[in-house]
């Protein structure tokens, strides 16, 4: 990955636009570290899609695990009593 300071890359924005479509991704840097990156729209909406699930995906998934959160007994120690009417 290249690597653009922030004033290069404000100055040159389209040529950045233009690597990163042509190369990849670009690293922009802000006083010598890591502030960004910019990427081509291909590759985001690639990760974009694979990142989360569809729909279709989260319902027929396993879904949660309730079996984990629940007391696996119940607790007997005092029963109230019921009046029926």
């Amino acid at each position: 990955m290249a690597s653009w300071k922030l004033h290069e890359a404000k100055a040159r924005f389209s040529e950045l636009l233009d690597t990163a479509a042509r190369e990849g991704p670009q690293v922009v840097t802000r006083r010598g570290e890591d502030a960004a990156v910019v990427v081509p729209i291909d590759e985001w909406r690639r990760v974009q899609s694979s990142a989360r699930p569809t729909l279709k995906d989260f319902l027929l998934g396993p879904g949660p695990r309730f079996d984990l959160q629940l007391p696996t007994r119940r607790s007997y120690h005092r029963r109230r009593p019921v009046a029926f009417k």
